[in-house]
């Protein structure tokens, strides 16, 4: 076991990964000496993220590059790092650069003096990002904390440093469909916040366009909180209130001889009526979604290839080959062999 694992899921980092791999060796090196490692993911990357990650892999002892065999998603890429991590104190970082590596030294001397398990970052500010950007993430994370049964902390991304038993704990849980910042939270433990400011992305664009946060907020939301599900019946005991008024309205109005003309009124509650009625099946296709996902017990990831370290994830589906060995026909000693993660 090593003193430090660093795991970063990239995605299209051609631009940061050797400027992040400089700083995270740096931090390293500067806070554990030379016991640490680096797992770098690359998320089924278009550009030639891959090519470089293999040639600093065949460089750098302490860097191990995991190939995924397509786009997983960062929440997946994630946990196929989590997975090789081999260190008792396990550091989570983005590869944009925006959560500075050189704030590990400090997060490790606050987890150490209140013995924490998980020192989590907490953003103070958000440099370079628009108005509507910071807008969304606010209300996001407000949303997120009432509606759930756990206390996520606000304004607070994956960086984190953990502890080698929360770690285990997270990966012994099964979700197909991950908000690991959620799971991290719901293990307990002691956690501590640690505010700073969020730099300005180094190069390239944000991974996250907006369908891809309505889809992590949905994932977030359905996770963690059955308040959606509630939604149903507090929507029905309305309606049901509601209809009870109508009723005696058409009741007074016939008793006095009143002309009820209400053709626009009834086409109003019609639309009403199905606009939460179609709403509220919506949410509840959402929740059946995540089961059918989980029923069909695939693996959460596959990897394509390990260059720089030979190791396979744990929890494997199935066995190697027994012909099937590791090879270093590429730079770093890449291994082809079919890796997968099971849930």
């Amino acid at each position: 076991m090593t003193a430090l694992s660093i795991v970063v899921p990239c995605f299209n980092e051609e631009e940061c990964v050797r400027l992040l791999h400089q700083r995270l060796s740096g931090a390293a090196r500067t806070t554990f000496g030379e016991d640490y490692e680096i797992i770098l993911v690359n998320d089924g990357s278009k550009d030639r993220t891959w090519p470089i990650m293999q040639e600093m892999s065949a460089a750098d002892p302490h860097l191990t590059c995991v190939n995924l065999s397509r786009n997983h998603g960062h929440q997946l890429a994630l946990t196929a790092g989590l997975d090789l991590a081999r260190g008792s104190r396990i550091l989570i970082v983005d590869a944009d650069l925006q959560d500075p590596p050189e704030l590990l030294g400090p997060m490790l001397e606050m987890m150490e003096r209140e013995g924490a398990d998980v020192v989590y970052g907490v953003r103070r500010s958000r440099a370079g990002e628009t108005r509507f950007k910071r807008a969304t993430a606010h209300a996001f994370y407000r949303l997120l904390s009432s509606a759930t049964e756990i206390d996520i902390p606000l304004d607070a991304g994956d960086f984190r440093l953990m502890s080698r038993r929360a770690l285990d704990v997270l990966l012994a849980m099964p979700e197909q469909a991950r908000f690991v910042r959620g799971m991290v939270a719901w293990i307990g433990f002691k956690q501590l916040p640690f505010p700073y400011d969020r730099a300005e992305r180094f190069a390239g664009e944000s991974k996250y366009p907006l369908g891809k946060m309505i889809r992590f907020a949905l994932d977030a939301l359905t996770g963690f909180s059955s308040a959606p599900l509630k939604l149903a019946s507090h929507a029905g005991l309305l309606l049901s209130l509601s209809s009870v008024l109508i009723i005696l309205y058409i009741l007074f109005a016939f008793l006095t001889g009143r002309n009820i003309q209400g053709w626009t009124s009834l086409m109003l509650v019609v639309v009403v009526l199905g606009a939460v009625q179609m709403f509220v099946l919506a949410m509840m296709g959402e929740y059946i979604g995540r089961l059918y996902s989980q029923a069909k017990q695939r693996p959460l990831y596959i990897v394509q290839d390990i260059a720089g370290d030979a190791r396979t994830p744990r929890k494997m589906l199935g066995q190697v080959p027994e012909d099937a060995t590791a090879h270093s026909d590429s730079p770093g000693g890449s291994g082809t062999l079919p890796i997968s993660r099971a849930s």
